[in-house]
């Protein structure tokens, strides 16, 4: 255990850390203080200290997968969200404290795998968003929105959080009827088909996965929208039509460092010339760094999470304008953890979809990128772009106008559609009477 000890000395100050080795020893790490955590953490094998120690970040990912680590007093959303509350990206991270080699190797490591050529992307998209659909349906909410929810004031639950994110983005958009839209990197397709319904804007929808196609194109023709609402298996380097506005939400971060210049090449070359981008991803608020090894290695392969400093500097040399940008600090902190107690909650149909290794993966994942926003150095970026300066109004008092303007048209179709399912009830219930 003398491997591991300096590092949990290091990581534990505030609350106690009781780590029960598998031949029985005890070792007590921190100090009790109110409003902190107590909790156990069980080696269940004699290498667990050595293989937590070559890559801990890496390691206590696949030991709680493999189930070689359990908890007590908490679970791994709590253990993870005890080391980060002790360890504050405000008080410096583990980067500052990496050597010019180790640095050097990791940004080289980085780039390679970053590369995403056009068959890469497509395999990286595939491994993560090909899942079967029945795992999305137990923890997103109806318009199945895979990204940072918007905690507007008063907002309480996911399924509002998402339309407000929707609805915030679409305001940054200056929608109207007739409009093109291209939705890069569409999802299921939810985005593209609410987008159409708040504004009657046309929308197409772009995605690598086969999976989420077909799931999108059946979904816009039950909504009826089909005619006004497409989707096509493309990759944004291959879009050639032009569009009058374009959306990206959660895509960005699969693009890759190597094809930001690209990206935002693509993305001038077909924004009509007064056109809106709007560009909704997770960001650092520290600088450029690399995916961690978990994430990298078991949930989004060629996948990397952006600084604002290199993302500016991709859109400069393009001839676009930054027009706004607004960070998004915790809203993805309180989205995640809602998903995960979806999640928890479960258990059971996750492992019976996959197994319980699957869904301790699962966990891991959702736990580490909850309490990254809360504590280490993640973000949301939402960057509104224009090819030209005059293409929005001059303030920012468009936006609020424009939300609650969205937001009354969606409540009052769904104060109609309510209605409307209302009076068909009372009329089935007055035929069978008459029977």
């Amino acid at each position: 255990m003398l491997i591991l000890d300096p590092v949990l000395k290091r990581l534990f100050r505030n609350g106690t850390l009781t780590l029960i080795e598998a031949d029985g020893r005890t070792r007590v790490y921190g100090t009790a203080m109110p409003g902190w955590p107590d909790m156990t953490m069980r080696l269940m094998d004699r290498r667990v200290p050595g293989f937590l120690a070559r890559n801990p970040s890496l390691g206590l990912g696949e030991a709680y997968m493999d189930d070689r680590v359990r908890f007590e007093g908490g679970d791994i959303m709590d253990f993870i969200d005890f080391v980060r509350r002790n360890n504050p990206w405000e008080r410096a991270g583990d980067i500052d404290k990496m050597g010019p080699l180790r640095k050097a190797w990791l940004n080289i490591v980085g780039r390679i795998d970053q590369m995403n050529a056009r068959t890469a992307s497509r395999k990286n998209v595939a491994h993560h968003y090909d899942l079967d659909d029945r795992l999305y349906d137990l923890f997103l909410d109806p318009l199945r929105q895979y990204s940072c929810a918007y905690w507007a004031d008063g907002v309480t639950t996911l399924e509002e959080a998402q339309h407000a994110k929707v609805e915030h983005i679409a305001a940054k958009l200056t929608l109207r009827e007739g409009l093109r839209v291209l939705d890069i990197g569409c999802g299921w397709g939810g985005l593209a088909i609410q987008l159409h319904k708040l504004s009657g804007a046309r929308v197409h929808g772009i995605t690598l996965s086969k999976e989420q196609l077909a799931y999108a194109q059946a979904w816009a023709k039950r909504e009826g929208v089909d005619d006004a609402v497409t989707f096509s298996l493309t990759d944004y380097r291959d879009v050639t039509e032009h569009y009058d506005r374009i959306v990206s939400v959660g895509m960005f971060e699969h693009v890759g460092v190597p094809n930001f210049s690209t990206y935002f090449r693509k993305c001038h070359n077909i924004l009509a010339e007064d056109g809106v981008m709007l560009m909704h991803t997770i960001g650092r608020v520290g600088p450029p760094t690399v995916t961690d090894d978990f994430t990298r290695k078991y949930i989004f392969p060629g996948g990397y999470i952006p600084a604002l400093s290199e993302t500016v500097a991709a859109v400069e040399p393009n001839r676009l304008m930054i027009s706004d940008v607004e960070i998004l600090r915790r809203h993805y902190a309180p989205t995640l953890r809602a998903w995960y107690d979806r999640c928890v909650a479960q258990k059971d149909k996750i492992e019976a979809l996959y197994d319980g290794r699957f869904y301790r993966m699962w966990l891991f994942y959702l736990a580490g990128a909850a309490t990254a926003f809360e504590n280490a150095d993640l973000v949301n970026f939402q960057i509104q772009i224009v090819r030209h300066r005059d293409a929005l109004p001059l303030t920012r008092d468009y936006l609020a106008r424009e939300e609650n303007t969205l937001r009354a048209r969606r409540l009052a179709t769904e104060s109609d559609q309510t209605t409307n399912v209302v009076h068909l009830d009372a009329s089935a219930r007055s035929t069978v009477s008459a029977i």
